[in-house]
């Protein structure tokens, strides 16, 4: 018995040793196979996206309020528009009232400790202190408006008012019954004179008779001032006003006295509807977008940009009804010859208030001419101010 058992126990062990060693050769059989499999290639993962560059920051100080309805406004008119042009790739800012004094100096500087790469100055009086912030920020180009002085990162940009000057002096003498203009004049710089007498030959080319009077307040923004230089005007026979003030303040007077005056630098005629003959603006969005290009792409060099009826910066607009059918042929005549160079404004002869040509028949005088006008044409009364020389 005891045999018998342990050749069964026997028989048992070596029937599970037997199993056991099938089952792990199968195992391993399996783990071979596995092994021998070849790999699978990783799932490829997207490329991350290139990050966007950082949107250029430019900065604009303006002389007066967004609101003024004039020469700020049509700058940030201007302003806008690089905005819609550009969309994401730039972003803009702007600081409004700055005056014409040291604390413009303060505020460009603030905008270049900001980031700032392209900073636009947008009145005559911040020549000196842009020249001072552009010498010690070489890495910053500044763009200033209206001015004369450059650097290898500050450049000048201006339009030609005084073509604007000329197309409502040509309305202003055919709209006369008094045969005397008005002007409320700002400050007696070249810019400003160059303006009043554009004016006054526009207006002598319909009507030779033309005499004009002058106003000026000292400032570029003061609607009070303004206004009360609009009645002086009206007061001693003026029945026509113009300005190269930045408000609409002079418009308004006019409709008040029913006299008849003209917008400036921007669309008035909201402002005084029985009043309004024309507008005279100008279109910064050109230049401006221009500008903004050049930066962008690395073509951005110092320049002295003047740019008019031409590049589509200066325009008449918004002609009243009341404008004579022969006055408005007379404008677009002159606004097709400036935009084709064969008619300046003051070709001539040009005569001054004391009887001297000072440009000679059929001749046109160059830029150098026109930009260092200092005196008055025939026809302009009083004197230029000291602070024209």
């Amino acid at each position: 018995m005891i045999d018998s058992t342990k050749r069964t126990a026997l028989r048992a062990a070596a029937a599970a040793s037997l199993l056991a060693t099938v089952a792990l050769v199968g195992c391993g059989k399996k783990a071979e196979t596995t092994a021998a499999a070849p790999a699978t290639a990783p799932a490829p993962t997207a490329s991350a996206a290139a990050p966007k560059p950082e949107p250029l920051k430019i900065a604009f100080a303006y002389v007066g309020p967004v609101g003024d309805g004039g020469w700020t406004f049509a700058h940030d008119v201007g302003r806008k528009a690089v905005e819609a042009e550009f969309g994401d790739r730039v972003k803009t800012s702007f600081v409004e009232n700055v005056p014409e004094a040291a604390d413009a100096e303060r505020v460009i500087r603030q905008m270049v400790s900001e980031g700032n790469k392209l900073v636009f100055g947008t009145t005559f009086g911040y020549m000196d202190p842009m020249m001072k912030v552009a010498a010690d920020h070489k890495d910053v180009k500044f763009e200033h408006g209206t001015g004369f002085k450059t650097a290898e990162n500050m450049r000048t940009y201006d339009s030609r008012t005084y073509e604007g000057a000329y197309l409502a002096g040509i309305i202003a003498g055919a709209s006369t019954k008094s045969n005397t203009l008005g002007v409320v004049g700002s400050i007696p710089i070249p810019e400003v004179i160059r303006n009043i007498n554009s004016f006054t030959l526009g207006a002598q080319s319909m009507n030779p008779k033309i005499k004009t009077k002058v106003v000026w307040i000292g400032k570029w923004f003061d609607p009070p001032k303004e206004g009360e230089a609009a009645q002086s005007l009206i007061n001693q026979g003026a029945d026509v006003l113009f300005q190269n003030t930045v408000s609409s303040a002079v418009l308004q007077t006019a409709e008040k006295n029913k006299k008849l005056a003209f917008g400036w630098d921007s669309d008035m005629s909201s402002y005084a509807k029985d009043a309004h003959l024309g507008s005279a603006v100008i279109n910064w969005g050109p230049y401006y977008k221009q500008a903004v290009k050049q930066a962008l792409d690395g073509t951005w060099k110092t320049q002295q940009a003047w740019w008019g009826v031409k590049e589509g910066a200066i325009d008449m607009v918004s002609i009243s009804d009341k404008v004579s059918p022969e006055a408005k042929a007379a404008v677009e005549k002159a606004k097709a010859g400036m935009k084709d160079g064969s008619f300046h404004p003051w070709r001539g002869p040009v005569v001054d208030q004391a009887g001297k040509t000072v440009v000679e028949k059929d001749a046109a005088p160059d830029d150098k001419f026109m930009l260092g006008i200092n005196f008055y044409v025939k026809g302009v009364e009083g004197k230029v101010p000291s602070g024209g020389k």
